[in-house]
């Protein structure tokens, strides 16, 4: 363990530059903010401190009124400042050269203009900005992401691309797109800060963070957010594997059992076979299921018309859509809304 208080004084000269701050960052917390991903990214922070035997980065978090904020775990922690005063540190050693907008659950209906035109401020300044978790809705929403790469939880991105089509949305780890920074949640916050770290020191020192967090290694944006399909379903057969990613990467036109047959090199009796024995239901059942899926989410995520939710996910009419949503879930995509809509104003 290397403690500061144990670290040989160093020179005047060293000293100096050692105290010149890398990032002075603040976190903006949102109401129901994810915890894990805000710890992710602020210790990583708090250990290369420590470990430089000096302060190369400093943070503060602010609320939109300076009172604590709850989390989405329901723990409440104490901010340093309101909104109203960030926007007066227009200079000196408390302005920032960093902004994170951390949120979590239902970051999506975050709505407040005076952060939006802040958030354009700062990064008209030449602050940069970016978002932990579900950040990347408001960030959209202050007009910081079109145009722009952005990286969001896998479970919100369905909701995310159909409301901002102007922005290019990935299901990476994190995204740096110029002075935009997003990450899509959870330990994923600790691989981006492990990333902006690596730009102001040495591998060393990130080697040093790792040992101290005991992650035995640092993720690479393009690193995958969700549990391989090996793992996910728990089958190991590499070709209904193939078969499925397929299926996955075409929801708006589905493709036929024959042309799916073509891809995988197998016979249609064969992948039937295969679909029975490792998942219990027929290929085309199963592909069914994963556009369902995904229209459900597109129902609580978004307000697009049933007609539009059914033809993203590869239906060619809004009643046979209906039906098989019906059969699948026993409510309509109508009462889902609905049974949604009163869940979330009961909370």
């Amino acid at each position: 363990m290397h403690d500061i208080e144990n670290r040989e004084p160093s020179s005047p000269a060293k000293q100096e530059a050692q105290n010149q701050i890398k990032r002075s960052i603040v976190f903006f917390m949102v109401p129901e903010f994810s915890m894990l991903a805000f710890a992710t990214a602020i210790e990583p922070l708090r250990i290369a401190n420590r470990m430089a035997g000096y302060e190369t980065y400093r943070w503060r978090l602010s609320s939109v009124d300076g009172g604590p904020v709850s989390g989405s775990n329901g723990v409440t922690i104490d901010v340093d400042t309101s909104l109203e005063q960030e926007r007066k540190l227009l200079s000196g050693k408390d302005r920032p050269s960093m902004l994170f907008v951390c949120s979590g659950l239902h970051g999506d209906r975050f709505e407040n203009k005076s952060v939006f035109a802040w958030l354009r401020e700062e990064s008209n300044r030449g602050v940069a900005v970016g978002g932990l978790c579900t950040g990347a809705h408001i960030l959209a929403k202050a007009g910081l992401l079109s145009g722009k790469r952005c990286a969001i939880h896998w479970e919100e991105l369905p909701g995310f691309a159909e409301k901002f089509p102007n922005v290019e949305v990935y299901a990476d780890l994190f995204e740096a797109d110029g002075n935009i920074y997003t990450c899509a949640g959870g330990t994923a916050a600790l691989d981006m800060m492990l990333s902006l770290i690596g730009e102001d020191h040495d591998d060393a020192m990130i080697n040093s963070i790792c040992e101290q967090a005991l992650t035995d290694r640092v993720r690479s944006h393009h690193d995958r957010q969700r549990l391989p399909l090996r793992a996910r379903l728990g089958i190991q057969n590499t070709k209904i594997l193939s078969i499925i990613e397929v299926m996955e990467a075409n929801l708006v036109e589905p493709l036929n059992l024959p042309e799916i047959a073509t891809f995988a090199g197998l016979s249609r009796r064969q992948i039937e076979r295969l679909f029975r024995q490792h998942l219990g239901r027929s290929p085309a059942r199963y592909y069914l299921e994963i556009r369902l899926d995904r229209a459900r989410h597109l129902l609580v995520q978004s307000s697009l018309p049933i007609v539009e939710v059914a033809i993203a996910c590869g239906f060619v009419s809004a009643s046979h859509f209906s039906k098989c949503y019906r059969e699948l879930y026993a409510r309509s995509p109508q009462q889902e809304r609905v049974d949604h809509k009163a869940m979330i104003e009961d909370e």
